[in-house]
């Protein structure tokens, strides 16, 4: 018998694992793609579906888009601080409990076909056995096998159940707060964009449930690895949005209004699609209140909240130390970030299949493959952020007059470019390094790390912005994301917390004679 399993004395080496196979087609590397895919299509069909929405109101005027613009940036932060969380735990939780129930299943089958035979050697009158069945029910020798065809799934319910309720505390919130918060985000009483703009974010904000549900279900199905059931749903959802826009908006003249209810209408239509699908695979009602998970949802969430704000804290404060440098400055910090931050949907793809895989196979205890998934995702990751560094590079040096005509912002934008373009790996790895530890169910360090990092972070923002001005906050922002990958690479690479196994060479062995 030989020991094919390897003891990892430096856990430090598990990045270079299996480096040949990277993009080798077996199970693994298949089950990734299967998964990431999907994912990075979903994640890239809102941002697709909000800019041609944006296309249809920039035609009603300069004040209609502008007072949607403010709209849509309250809205999508209220909804940030929520979803990040929801969506995360979700995914980690349901991944474990249908790979510890579906273990369960097995083990309690095999059991009983072990009883079954064992009785049956006794029985002289094997042929008088009989043997029933049903679509949700086997009997073998005389014991139930019986598997439910729809999974029993507690932290699905419970997601579902908060989403719903959050999504609703939201909606009250923003309906009753659109005045004083349009007011915050500078929409004083007398300006024109106040009417529209509270227009907008009154009816969008009852599209809070849905957005909320929906996307409690995306983290299940992502728990299930089914990541082209929410694809589905959101490109759905999306063109009907799409094809209303243009009724709603200029044929039924209602302009804005008819914008918002197009949306909440796509976002009802995405929750009704993926609620007739989920009902078909889960009994979303638990045997009792008790097995739903609010302490552990509740618990981890607030962790994740607080990494949700350092995080949001952290770039805001760059953006409004450009925004003070002066209009040019802001404009190409503007249009630099949104290219830096929306090359992250690609990466984010493999960071939802590093989650959803690492958390099924932790709850096998199966360090093997925890081991080889990790290392894989990581190792695309890196590639991803090489090609991406070309592509950015070579994409805004020659494409940047397409976001502006103004020389002044092209010549800004070239020297912000290195940092966009040089920063690509180094982002790919961060936002991958979050799936992995999330899979690996490591909210508690992924939360402190992240609040560190962050208030290393600004720190550097205010001496480097102060000396060096635009290049000094892209030289930050640098370094901001530069540390959330150290923090990934040192909780695995010092094999410490769920990565212990690591050092202990405690991996699932496999022998061959």
């Amino acid at each position: 018998m030989v020991d094919v399993a390897r003891k990892w004395t430096i856990p430090m080496f598990v990045f270079f694992t299996d480096l040949r196979l990277m993009f080798k087609r077996d199970d693994l590397g298949i089950e990734i793609i299967r998964i990431a895919l999907p994912a990075a299509l979903a994640l890239a069909a809102d941002p697709i579906a909000s800019l041609i929405d944006t296309v249809f109101i920039g035609h009603l005027g300069p004040v209609e888009i502008a007072a949607v613009g403010v709209s849509i940036a309250i809205f999508n932060q209220a909804s940030k601080v929520t979803i990040f969380p929801l969506v995360s735990i979700t995914t980690s939780f349901v991944a474990e409990e249908d790979t510890i129930k579906r273990i369960q299943d097995e083990q309690m089958k095999d059991d009983a076909l072990e009883k079954g035979l064992s009785r049956n050697k006794e029985d002289e009158n094997l042929e008088n056995t009989e043997i029933k069945e049903t679509p949700c029910r086997s009997m073998c020798f005389g014991f139930d096998l019986r598997i439910s065809e729809r999974r029993v799934i507690p932290s699905a319910s419970t997601a579902l159940f908060l989403g719903a309720v959050l999504g609703m505390m939201q909606a009250v919130l923003l309906i009753f707060l659109a005045k004083p918060l349009l007011k915050l985000m500078g929409v004083k009483p007398g300006s024109p964009m106040l009417s529209p703009a509270k227009k907008y974010l009154t009816i969008r904000s009852l599209g809070a449930p849905a957005v909320l549900l929906s996307l409690a279900m995306q983290g299940v199905f992502r728990g299930f690895k089914d990541t082209k059931t929410p694809l589905y749903a959101t490109v759905v959802g999306d063109l009907m949005n799409i094809i209303l826009d243009p009724i709603l908006i200029f044929t039924c003249r209602l302009g804005v209004t008819g914008a918002a209810i197009a949306h909440v209408i796509s976002q009802y239509l995405i929750c009704l699609i993926l609620f007739i699908k989920l009902i078909q695979q889960v009994d979303l009602l638990p045997p009792s209140i008790k097995d739903l998970q609010f302490s552990k949802f509740l618990k981890n969430g607030f962790l994740l909240l607080a990494r949700v704000i350092a995080a949001t804290i952290c770039v805001t404060l760059a953006a409004s130390m450009a925004a003070r440098l002066g209009t040019t400055q802001m404009a190409a910090f503007q249009i630099c970030l949104q290219v830096w931050m929306t090359t992250s949907l690609l990466a984010d793809g493999l960071a939802v299949a590093g989650q959803a895989i690492l958390a099924c196979s932790f709850a096998e205890k199966d360090y093997r493959k925890v081991t080889a998934a990790a290392a894989r995702v990581l190792q695309m990751g890196f590639v991803l952020g090489v090609g991406l560094s070309l592509v950015v590079g070579l994409g805004l040096y020659f494409g940047s007059s397409i976001f502006t005509k103004d020389i002044s912002v092209i010549h800004m934008i070239t020297i912000g470019l290195p940092f966009v373009a040089a920063t690509q790996p180094i982002n790919s790895l961060a936002f991958v390094f979050d799936g992995v530890n999330f899979g690996a169910s490591d909210f508690v360090y992924s939360a402190y790390s992240m609040v560190t990092v962050s208030l290393v972070s600004i720190g550097a923002l205010f001496a480097l912005a102060k000396s060096g001005g635009f290049v000094g906050i892209w030289l930050a922002l640098t370094i901001y994301m530069g540390l959330r990958t150290c923090a990934g690479l040192w909780r695995m690479g010092t094999g410490t917390g769920p990565w212990r196994f690591l050092r202990t060479g405690s991996q699932v062995t496999t022998t061959t004679t």
